[in-house]
């Protein structure tokens, strides 16, 4: 399975392709697209770019899935709001280009990845060079997003495993007509 991992900035969105079968992962593609050719208060032009950005990796690489991280709040409200518009970008560019999308939260892809939730972002460059055995280190924002994809990639095969061992019961107890719970 190809997964294509965006780890979503206003100025730097961060992408990377892996191939995984099983627990194996191998390195694919990565990189990070930047919007600092816009002017810094041109948003529409910087949102534009994310998302035609996106575009083009999903085109080039043909994933046939994709995870995102989920953006924190910021002790910035205007920071998260502008962060939130960028991932917004992105995902649109996913959705629209028919991938299902997996999100998970950057304390989520640390503990996947390195151990701990807390761990740094050099933490997450060596470990994700270790783990696609990468011959240098990955770019921060690369890193996050190959992370991103490792992440799922053993969330996806777990949730394979689980599902096989035993089929999953529509409950009927707890529930009005047509389907709605209460």
């Amino acid at each position: 399975m190809r997964i294509l991992g965006i780890d979503p900035g206003l100025q730097r969105t961060g992408f990377g392709v892996i191939d995984a079968e099983g627990q194996r992962s191998s390195y694919v593609a990565s990189g990070v697209i930047s919007t600092t050719e816009a002017a810094r208060g041109d948003l529409p032009q910087r949102l534009k770019i994310i998302f035609e950005g996106v575009q083009e990796v999903v085109q080039r690489y043909q994933p046939q899935c994709a995870s995102a991280e989920i953006v924190f709040v910021n002790v910035n409200p205007q920071s998260t709001l502008l962060l939130g518009q960028a991932r917004g970008a992105a995902l649109a560019a996913l959705v629209s280009a028919g991938l299902p999308v997996a999100e998970y939260t950057a304390l989520q892809m640390k503990k996947a990845i390195v151990g701990h939730g807390l761990a740094s972002k050099a933490q997450v460059q060596a470990m994700v060079q270790r783990l696609l055995a990468l011959p240098g280190l990955p770019g921060k924002d690369a890193a996050d997003a190959l992370g991103l994809a490792i992440a799922h990639a053993h969330a996806a095969s777990s949730l394979a495993v689980l599902a096989g061992q035993a089929p999953l019961q529509r409950r009927s107890h707890g529930q009005y007509r047509k389907g709605r719970a209460h």
